[in-house]
């Protein structure tokens, strides 16, 4: 016999309670647990394959996977080489930031090459994606579109069809009719992913799942969602900019460090194959508190241009604004030209700004950023022409070596810089003749250097 049991589930966790509680216990979310029915069928039973045997490591054959060329080079880039068969990719990012389009274009590029596509739809209709589709040129007679909600449905489409690569879009608006919570809950977006994985690794089919995001702009649902799927890519850029970045957060079938660089077109989503002279296009070289830098995107070299605007302020506390770069970067190297440069901040308003609406980790920019920092506050330009800056800055005011450098000369280079400044450990590997090299040991030898 079937019986129902109510329980009160996280939505934000998955955390799971009989009782209602105002304040999720495991991620202190408030009013984050709805209830839902589940059922529990005492006749059921756990069904076993007999076939699975456990075998040495040694007597396994490893190859490579068999990949899928989307026909994006940027694409292909960021999941290491193209779709690999029967793997699960998870993309995420803000609405009208240009999954579908990118999506589509995909699809329509494989469908040429490879066979059938299924591109299902629960937010749009087939008439929908067909205006989006004539907009973006998909003429492919292999792709196919439904617009449905129902996972069991779907799954006959998939039998009936018989595709090699299958969009979901999105994985929020499906749900399972065993299932009596809503779309989008965490029991219906973890059973969905169970049954979604379920046909991509026994029928060696790819899935595409488009995923929501919430206001933090982290992934909506369960955790494990992300635990289940092979790759996890993140579309990220402002929908008023042009310029868009596709992350990867997780591959198992690559690395996580590269991103892919698109334009936002009227025909769809281009191609950047050259980012740094996208960004640099309308640099202002020669301009009080401007300077471009060198940074590394997995193996790519980009060169951005960073500005800084520093202005007296009366108010009690003074505003610290950054758009592109991490806040905790910029108060670091502030305090740093405070105590070893003597350059008092405290009485000013700061803002720092990465053209393009690129976002920089990790520390290739801290040089650029204290030296366009003096150069505002002190109202003097760069006299170095065509300058480039590398290097991070120490809590003791040292220029400490960065990771890659030659790469990012060589690129300057390429692009036509006259003079980069480097940390002095980084000089020795560094072959290049038809650049200025400057090598620095401290902050205060490269202000002394640059002004």
């Amino acid at each position: 016999m079937a019986k129902n049991k109510t329980t009160f589930v996280c939505q934000e966790c998955g955390y799971e309670s009989l009782k209602w509680l105002g304040k999720c216990p495991s991620c202190n979310t408030w009013n984050s647990l709805v209830e839902e029915v589940k059922v529990e069928s005492s006749s059921s039973r756990i069904s076993i394959s007999s076939n699975s045997e456990p075998k040495s490591i040694v007597n396994i054959k490893s190859s490579e996977y068999d990949r899928f060329d989307t026909g994006i080079i940027e694409l292909n880039r960021v999941l290491g080489g193209g779709i690999v068969k029967g793997s699960l990719t998870l993309i995420s990012g803000a609405p009208g930031i240009g999954k579908s389009t990118l999506l589509l274009q995909t699809a329509n590029n494989i469908a040429k090459r490879y066979g059938k596509i299924l591109y299902i739809s629960g937010e749009e209709s087939e008439e929908q994606i067909k205006m989006r589709g004539d907009r973006l040129e998909v003429i492919s007679e292999n792709l196919y579109i439904v617009s449905e909600t129902n996972l069991d449905k779907i799954e006959e489409h998939i039998e009936n069809i018989q595709p090699v690569f299958v969009i979901i879009d999105s994985i929020q608006t499906l749900f399972k009719q065993s299932i009596s919570s809503a779309p989008g809950s965490v029991s219906q977006v973890r059973e969905s992913a169970n049954d979604i994985m379920r046909m991509g690794k026994s029928k060696n089919v790819s899935f595409f799942i488009v995923a929501h995001v919430t206001k933090q702009g982290e992934l909506a649902g369960p955790r494990v969602l992300e635990h289940m799927v092979d790759t996890v890519l993140s579309f990220e850029g402002e929908r008023t900019e042009e310029f868009r970045v596709l992350r990867t957060i997780k591959n198992r079938f690559g690395t996580t460090s590269e991103i892919g660089v698109f334009e936002m077109r009227e025909s769809g989503l281009e191609e950047v194959p050259n980012p740094s002279a996208v960004f640099l296009e309308e640099a202002g070289f020669q301009k009080e508190g401007s300077l471009v830098i060198g940074i590394m995107e997995g193996t790519r070299p980009i060169l951005v241009e960073i500005q800084a605007l520093v202005s007296e302020t009366k108010a009690v506390i003074p505003r610290r604004t950054t758009i592109g770069v991490e806040s905790s970067r910029l108060n670091l190297i502030l305090a740093v030209l405070e105590k070893k440069l003597r350059v008092p901040f405290y009485n000013c308003d700061v803002y720092v700004n990465v053209v393009g609406g690129l976002n920089i980790g990790g520390t290739f920019g801290d040089l650029g950023v204290a030296l366009a920092l003096v150069s505002s506050i002190k109202s003097k330009e760069i006299s170095l022409e065509k300058l480039l800056v590398v290097g991070e800055i120490g809590l003791t005011g040292e220029v400490r070596p960065v990771a890659f450098c030659d790469r990012l000369v060589n690129e300057a280079e390429k692009m036509g810089f006259k003079n980069i400044i480097i940390p002095f450990r980084n000089k020795e590997k560094i072959k290049n003749k038809d650049i200025n090299i400057i090598a620095v040991s401290s902050l205060k030898e490269a202000v002394n250097k640059v002004f």
